[in-house]
Order: C-alpha cells, then structure tokens, then sequence
C-alpha cells in the first residue's frame, strides 16, 4: 500500500539532495503532487490481473486473437525513469475469449509498477495463461527506455523488442512468424 506521507519525505529529502529551496513558491506543492502521481502511475501494485481476466465469454471456434498497439507507460526499476510503447498480445482460446479492453486493463496492471520490460512481458503472458487457460500465448513489448535517451548514452529512438511465448506457441515458428506479421502490418 501507497504511503503518501512517506513519498512526501522523500520528495522534500530529494530535492534538498539536488540543492533545490524546497520552501521556494514553484516546489511547496511538489511533494504533494508526486505522491498523488505515485498513486496513479503505480497503482498496478495494488491490482490483480485475475479481476480483468475473470470475465470470458465462450466460443465455438479457437482461432488465433491478437490484440496490437495497446499503449502503456511503465517506470524502470533501475532509474525510476520511464519506459513507453505498445504491447501485443496474441493469443489462441481454449473455448474462452476475454473482452479485447481486458487485454489492455492487464498490460495497466504490470505496467504501473517499477520494474524492467522484460519482466512485464513475462507478466502479462503468465497472467493470461493462469486466468485463460488458452492453448498458447504470445506477447511482444516495444518500448523506448528515458534511461537510454535522456542519460547515460543517450540515444533517442532506440527501442527495445521483448517477447514471450507459452503453450502451443512456444515452438509453433510458423504461427510466430505470422503474429509477427500481423503485429508490423
């Protein structure tokens, strides 16, 4: 759980640390501010996937679903800056299918936490197989990293690609490649 107070310390630690005033007019409000953002952009803490997942709706058919683009903003555990793009998610029922905006609450829920790309992709494919149950899963993360353009060796526009298959489509290249495919069309 969120310590408000807590974050408000911090702040108040942090910007003396940089030899800010903190008792200049632009920052009184600061510590406060940044405590009410930490409750949105980590919120994912407090959530669980399964809430999102547990509403399916039955199918006759296991086709292939793939849902592109769903845009999420992420903090890197490492520098507390932000990472940002697209997640992908495909995946293949096993008589269940989720409403598509579930698919994208889930990417919300891993995404507002600290933590690394390839940790939320991993997540993200994990919570649908525990949730779903589908015959496989494929999840593809594209994300361009503050830590790599705003600092150290700034170079903007690079992105950073994961991935992670479960099921049938760990080893299925053909249905891999395909997703691909349909992901850059």
């Amino acid at each position: 759980m969120l310590d408000k107070q807590k974050i408000e310390e911090s702040v108040r630690l942090f910007l003396e640390g940089i030899g800010e005033d903190v008792s200049r007019e632009g920052l009184l409000e600061t510590p406060s501010r940044v405590a009410r953002m930490c409750q949105e952009i980590y919120g994912g803490l407090d959530q669980d996937a399964g809430v999102h997942l547990a509403k399916q709706f039955t199918v006759e058919d296991n086709e292939l679903v793939l849902e592109k683009d769903i845009t999420f903003y992420s903090t890197c555990e490492h520098h507390l800056l932000p990472f940002y793009g697209k997640a992908h998610i495909a995946y293949i029922p096993n008589g269940k299918v989720v409403g598509l905006s579930k698919l994208a609450r889930t990417v919300e829920v891993y995404a507002r936490r600290a933590q690394i790309q390839e940790k939320l992709t991993a997540q993200i494919a994990d919570a649908l197989c525990e949730y779903m149950q589908p015959q496989g899963v494929m999840v593809v993360v594209e994300a361009e990293h503050m830590c790599m353009t705003m600092r150290g060796i700034k170079k903007p526009g690079s992105k950073t690609v994961s991935c992670v298959t479960r099921g049938v489509l760990k080893d299925d290249l053909g249905m891999q490649k395909l997703i691909l495919d349909m992901i850059r069309g």
